[in-house]
C-alpha cells in the first residue's frame, strides 16, 4: 500500500542507498582498522567515536527536524557521507592509509566521528518525514517496509563488502559506498518539501529539555527507550568484535 505512493518510492530509494552503504561499512571499517593496528582496544575506540556523537547529537537532530526542511537535512547528510567515504577510498588508493604509515588509522577515527555526527543530526529528520509522506493510515505499513528493507541490507551489505574485500580490496568497498550515498542523494533531491517548519521563539536547549520532560511523563515511551538502550548496549558490540573472530579464531 505504501509503495503505491510515488513519493514514498523515492524516499525508499534514498533509504536503500543509505542502508546498503552503512551496512557495508560495518564490515569494512572494523576489519580495516583491525588489519592496520591488530588492536582490539583501537577497534573499540572507533566504535566509541561513532556512537558518542550519534547518541548526544540526536537530541539536536530532533530540534533541527522541527526547524529545517527535512529534505535538506537528509540531502546534505548523505552528500557529506559520500565525501567522507570518498576521502577514505582515496587515502587507501594513494597508499597513505596503510600499515606502512604508522598512525595513519587516525583517518578512520576522524571519519567515524564525523559519520556519527551526521547520523545523529540526520536520523530524526528521516524518521519524522515518514508520516508526512504516507499519512497516518499507511504509517504502520510504511514502517514495516522500512524495517524489512533495513534488515535485508543488514544481510546483503556486509556480505557484499566481505566479497569485495577478498576480491579487490578495501578501497573498492569505499568507492562503492560513495556511489551508493550519491544514489541516495539523487533520490532525495526529487523528494518534495514536507511538513511545516516550527519557530516557537524558544531556544534549542529549551526544546530538548521539554522533550526529556515529555519522556519522563510518558511511561510507555520511557520504557520503550530504556529497553532499546539495553538491547543496543548488550547486543550491538558483537558486530565490532567480528574482525577478531574472523582473523584470529577462524583464520
Amino acid at each position: 500500500r505504501s509503495l503505491s505512493n510515488p513519493v514514498y518510492r523515492i524516499y525508499y530509494g534514498g533509504l536503500a542507498g543509505q542502508m546498503a552503504s552503512m551496512n557495508m561499512q560495518l564490515v569494512a571499517r572494523s576489519m580495516l582498522i583491525y588489519r592496520l593496528t591488530g588492536s582490539a582496544a583501537i577497534l573499540g575506540i572507533v566504535s566509541l567515536a561513532n556512537a558518542l556523537p550519534m547518541l548526544f547529537l540526536s537530541l539536536f537532530g530532533g530540534v533541527i527536524a522541527d526547524r529545517v526542511q527535512k529534505k535538506y537535512v537528509m540531502l546534505f547528510g548523505q552528500l557529506f557521507s559520500a565525501v567522507i567515504a570518498l576521502c577514505i577510498a582515496l587515502s587507501l588508493t594513494s597508499g597513505y592509509l596503510s600499515s606502512e604509515h604508522a598512525g595513519s588509522w587516525w583517518i578512520l577515527i576522524a571519519a567515524s566521528m564525523l559519520q556519527g555526527t551526521i547520523m545523529g543530526l540526520m536520523m530524526p529528520s528521516r524518521q519524522a518525514m515518514l508520516p508526512e509522506i504516507v499519512g497516518e493510515e499507511k504509517l504502520m505499513n510504511a514502517t514495516a517496509l522500512n524495517t524489512f528493507g533495513m534488515n535485508i541490507f543488514r544481510i546483503l551489505g556486509p556480505m557484499l563488502a566481505g566479497f569485495l574485500i577478498d576480491a579487490v580490496g578495501f578501497a573498492a568497498v569505499y568507492y562503492v559506498m560513495t556511489g551508493l550515498y550519491l544514489m541516495a542523494v539523487a533520490f532525495i533531491s526529487f523528494l518534495p518539501l514536507t511538513g511545516k517548519i516550527t519557530f516557537r521563539g524558544t531556544g534549542v536547549l529549551t526544546d530538548i529539555k521539554e522533550g526529556l520532560q515529555y519522556i519522563r511523563r510518558e511511561t510507555t515511551v520511557l520504557i520503550v527507550l530504556v529497553f532499546t538502550l539495553i538491547i543496543v548496549v548488550l547486543s550491538m558490540p558483537y558486530i565490532m568484535l567480528l574482525p577478531i573472530f574472523a582473523d584470529d579464531i577462524l583464520k
